[in-house]
């Protein structure tokens, strides 16, 4: 990582816990392939992307955890469709373009992905997360421009990383990031745990995640949370049973 952004969401996957130092990720235990498809702008192309999700798809990833997005490709959308093939739980940032704004991909071929909004403190949706018919679950990704926890600090995601702004690698702190690329993780480590469980199937999986859901708006599935606020308790508890 040259960008301080993938340092960051994989910190929220996989972050070391019990060390009385910083945070921790929700699957702490998990292995991360990092797997670079942008430059350092944090851009690049479908053919970039393509093959970096095919790669991790046959070197063994279990779990695709995508905080990205732009518009429709079939380039894009046969990487994907070919990843699923293979197993893999894919999930991804539904986009950060606020209310009615553009589907995002690949987070809207909801044949294959796990689209992740993003929620405040309060637990409401950020003014900024996408909404759209692909949306399928919450996660907390933050808002940068309140402090509803009264802690002194804007309501981001905070995780371990290097400088954003001097993208120096070898000045890492502790930062606040905002985004549904800090609510994808979110989703992408549950679903790691969920694999460590026993529960290998990716439509399992997705229905773990999706039906034991903290229901925000309103009643059911909506546009906005999806099924809800991911809850990772009570979606170990559902594939236990």
């Amino acid at each position: 990582d040259d960008n301080s952004h993938g340092t960051h969401v994989a910190g929220t996957v996989a972050q070391t816990t019990n060390n009385n130092l910083g945070v921790a990720g929700v699957a702490f235990n998990a292995k991360i392939m990092p797997v670079k498809v942008l430059n350092q702008s944090n851009s690049g192309t479908h053919d970039w992307i393509a093959n970096g999700i095919m790669f991790a798809a046959d070197n063994g990833a279990k779990v695709l955890s995508l905080s990205f997005g732009g518009p429709p490709s079939i380039t894009l959308e046969n990487a994907i469709a070919y990843a699923y093939s293979k197993g893999v739980t894919i999930v991804a940032a539904a986009g950060n373009d606020g209310m009615g704004g553009p589907a995002n991909y690949p987070a809207a071929y909801d044949n294959y992905v796990i689209a992740v909004a993003s929620t405040r403190y309060d637990e409401t949706r950020s003014p900024f997360s996408t909404t759209g018919s692909y949306v399928d679950i919450a996660a907390p990704g933050g808002d940068l421009n309140i402090d509803q926890n009264a802690d002194g600090y804007g309501d981001g995601v905070l995780q371990q990383t290097f400088n954003p702004n001097t993208k120096n690698t070898n000045d890492f702190a502790y930062w606040f990031f905002q985004g549904t690329s800090m609510a994808t993780p979110h989703v992408s480590g549950v679903a790691a745990l969920l694999i460590a469980n026993g529960n290998t199937n990716q439509t399992k999986i997705r229905e773990a995640i999706e039906k034991t859901a903290e229901d925000k708006g309103a009643l059911g599935w909506d546009s906005e949370y999806g099924w809800g606020i991911v809850d990772a308790k009570a979606a170990l508890q559902y594939s236990a049973q």
